[in-house]
């Protein structure tokens, strides 16, 4: 009985540890940890004892997890361990598609890659009708992904 309570503390202390040091290493120890209590059960005490063993590593698995991931990013110490950050602004493709129609002029020779300038901005931009010279006149007509498809602006 004493063995399988050990295994049971350390299964669960090395599960406890993961979120201080991920990795997976302790969680698969605390794993087997906690698989070897329950086949110890087995053998010490039958499938009753077994089965008592299964339920009480899954109940305390789903109260670890739950409190490392509901209680502990509430409390000081999860406070600064978890992190909270939010990605402000928008995605450039977000951007991009609100440029087409718009007029600007290359930066460099468009071959048929280059960069152009709109309201001074510089965008990554393909040219739809060949090789363009650097300071010509163009108008974004779509977008792929990041870049600009632009024409000419006599086009």
């Amino acid at each position: 009985m004493t063995i399988i309570g050990v295994l049971f503390l350390i299964g669960i202390v090395f599960l406890g540890f993961e979120v201080f040091l991920p990795g997976g290493i302790l969680g698969v120890f605390g794993g087997l940890a906690l698989l070897g209590g329950c086949v110890m059960a087995f053998v010490g005490y039958g499938v009753g004892g077994g089965g008592l063993a299964i339920l009480t590593a899954f109940l305390l698995v789903v109260a670890v997890l739950y409190f490392e991931f509901a209680i502990l990013p509430k409390t000081a110490i999860g406070k600064r361990l978890f992190l909270h950050a939010a990605v402000d602004g928008t995605s450039s493709v977000a951007r991009a598609t609100d440029l087409v129609g718009q007029l600007g002029t290359t930066a460099t020779a468009l071959a048929p890659s280059g960069y152009i300038v709109i309201d001074g901005r510089r965008h990554e931009a393909f040219s739809r009708g060949g090789f363009l010279e650097a300071g010509a006149a163009v108008k974004v007509v779509a977008t792929d992904n990041f870049r600009l498809i632009v024409i000419p602006e006599s086009s």
